[in-house]
């Protein structure tokens, strides 16, 4: 890889930052719903409005494919050592999701570590928050990432 890719040493704890735009749309809730989570509240406005949602809301799984799609646009634009996610912690969904939304991230870089059992490799925490246009909070988790290591030969802290 180049000098000029971001590999775990150059990380910094309690970095911040704040990224992506994303619209939703009641075609792509629809869709998602169908096909992964077909509750009457994401597929139907007369169910949905009967509920504590009043109307038509997106699946809390595809907030997450969302912010997903957020979050990789943003690391890709970054040229990082990544290597994937081993999963995340604290996921919650703080209010409904519903068509017409314009979702953004923030985050917070809170922990990082070597892997003592792989050395060519880090271990990181992030703090994700997700807003609306309302910037009113949508979903908050704590995301694991892997992250290459520059110089695995180098001595573990």
């Amino acid at each position: 890889m180049s000098d000029d890719v971001m590999y775990f040493e150059d990380l910094i704890v309690g970095t911040r930052q704040s990224y992506g735009r994303y619209e939703v749309t009641r075609e792509e809730v629809l869709e998602f719903a169908n096909k992964y989570d077909p509750q009457p509240f994401h597929l139907d406005d007369e169910a949905a409005a009967q509920t504590h949602f009043g109307r038509l809301s997106a699946s809390g799984w595809h907030t997450c494919s969302m912010v997903m799609a957020m979050l990789v646009e943003n690391f890709m634009g970054q040229k990082s050592a990544g290597l994937g996610s081993p999963g995340l912690e604290n996921l919650k969904w703080k209010t409904p999701v519903y068509p017409g939304d314009v979702l953004r991230v923030e985050s917070e870089l809170i922990e990082k570590r070597r892997s003592k059992s792989r050395p060519d490799m880090g271990l990181t925490k992030t703090h994700i928050q997700v807003f609306n246009q309302n910037d009113e909070m949508v979903m908050e988790s704590t995301n694991i990432g892997l992250m290459q290591v520059r110089n695995p030969d180098a001595p573990i802290d």
